[in-house]
């Protein structure tokens, strides 16, 4: 569900008739000029289908928590992805006193104890479930990308995640309304989610049959009725202020090392978007495919937008921006997303770590403070392997001759003979700095891990969500 799974199937489970099923919307989604109404619902638990409920206004709607579930519906405000949260945090080294874990809702215990007993066969149950998704509706196959590997593991990354918080409402809302928002760009519509649900449980209940009854079911139908309202109505509001996608023309593509290149773009009209936060990139060569990368700079005047990207091996979106993208070629961005970004109503310290292209968004962040006029200290740590991959140091130091607030300290591993995240044990005190993260996914679980050790809370530190990274693959 990080990808479009977001089809309308039946697995011969539901019982319904004339197409409709467990999860078809209660109202029907508005008809656009010469579009098509959708199919009639089913009759099956019909009292658990999504709801979408029209907007108004600005998008503002009342807020509900499903009762059994404990998964509140949007209450139409933007929220972007679940990431750490950012509050602010006192100078004490003592962490705070942990409070009990509540105790987990009965349709949470149902939901984990299903996804610990299939994760042993993941691979299966996910190609079996889109085995019957493409059987049952093959008019919805074009919305997928041709190569499924990573499709199937975006899938189930997101079903962890339901399962992980599903009595977290805020992380888990944030997460879906999120996912919800990024399904537009792949032509999602309200109609297409009733297949999920059902091919979903279909081949749950065929790889666990072991604990599968229809208690389990229950609570499965619940969770991803819910599930799927929530991110119905987050794509319903994004709808009424924002598009699809950008078209996007390269205006510049700087080749700095032979597997990296800087790539500038011009939108087609206006992309809003802050310091510090990614979007999803797809190119002509490989269509439906999608990658993250971050903004490479704040917001400019002349509304241009600038990547890094680092070609990796079997990397197919990667290798196509560095190798074959030239000036006039035409990609697709996708909405803007995370929070690691600057929290101007505080003067606390910026420390940032920076490994390889991640110093892109670092890069960001800092020119978005000097844009703000700000004084604050900012403390970069730019990391790599060798002096070769320092690609963009010029640019740091020029920044750094240019704002007194500003340093700068490149990390060279087979210099330093240790990795970025150790180094900053020898700097300090960091009790009154907020903590930036950006570059591989091991590199920020190292940092996290060392940023705790010294004593920086973790609520203070911020970085895209790891797990976001590696399910967003090459």
């Amino acid at each position: 569900m990080n990808a479009p799974t977001t089809m309308s199937a039946d697995d011969g489970t539901s019982g319904g008739s004339g197409g409709g099923g467990w999860f078809t919307p209660r109202s029907q989604p508005q008809t656009p000029p010469g579009g098509e109404q959708e199919t009639p619902e089913g009759s099956r638990l019909a009292a658990m289908r999504p709801v979408r409920r029209p907007t108004s206004g600005g998008g503002a709607e009342q807020s509900r928590i499903h009762p059994r579930s404990g998964v509140a519906a949007p209450s139409g405000r933007p929220i972007t992805e679940p990431e750490p949260a950012h509050a602010a945090a006192s100078p004490k080294r003592q962490p705070p006193p942990r409070r009990p874990e509540p105790e987990p809702s009965p349709d949470a215990v149902l939901i984990r104890r299903t996804m610990a007993e299939v994760g042993p066969i993941a691979d299966k149950v996910t190609s079996y479930f889109y085995a019957l998704l493409f059987v049952r509706h093959p008019d919805l196959r074009p919305l997928f990308p041709a190569a499924m590997d990573t499709q199937r593991d975006r899938l189930l990354k997101a079903l962890l995640t339901a399962a992980e918080h599903m009595d977290n409402t805020e992380v888990l809302v944030a997460y879906l309304q999120n996912l919800g928002r990024g399904h537009r760009k792949y032509g999602t519509r309200p109609e297409h989610y009733p297949a999920v649900g059902e091919c979903l449980i279909g081949a749950l209940s065929k790889y666990a049959p072991a604990i599968w009854d229809e208690r389990t079911e229950a609570a499965w139908v619940r969770a991803y009725t819910t599930i799927s309202q929530v991110m119905i109505d987050a794509a319903a509001a994004d709808e009424l202020r924002a598009p699809a996608w950008w078209y996007a023309e390269v205006v510049s593509h700087d080749l700095r090392t032979p597997d990296i290149a800087v790539i500038t773009v011009r939108p087609d009209q206006p992309y809003p978007f802050l310091a510090g936060q990614y979007t999803s990139v797809e190119t002509p060569w490989w269509p439906r495919v999608w990658r993250h990368y971050s903004f490479a700079s704040a917001p400019r005047s002349d509304g241009l937008l600038s990547f890094h990207v680092k070609a990796v091996p079997a990397g197919w979106v990667s290798n196509a921006l560095v190798h074959r993208a030239r000036p006039g070629d035409v990609i697709r961005l996708g909405p803007p997303a995370g929070t690691m970004t600057v929290d101007h109503t505080t003067h606390s310290g910026l420390l940032c770590l920076g490994g390889g292209t991640g110093i892109a968004p670092i890069k960001a962040l800092v020119e978005d403070v000097a844009e703000h006029g700000e004084r604050r200290p900012v403390e970069v740590f730019y990391g790599a392997r060798t002096d070769h991959d320092l690609y963009d140091i010029d640019t740091m130091l020029r920044l750094q001759q240019s704002h007194s607030w500003l340093s700068v300290r490149p990390v060279v591993d087979e210099q330093a003979h240790q990795q970025l995240p150790d180094v900053i044990r020898g700097y300090g005190p960091w009790n009154e700095y907020d903590a930036y993260l950006s570059g591989p996914p091991g590199m920020i679980r190292s940092g996290v891990g060392v940023l705790r050790d010294i004593g920086i809370p973790v609520e203070r530190i911020r970085h895209d969500s790891v797990e976001e990274l590696v399910a967003a693959g090459p």
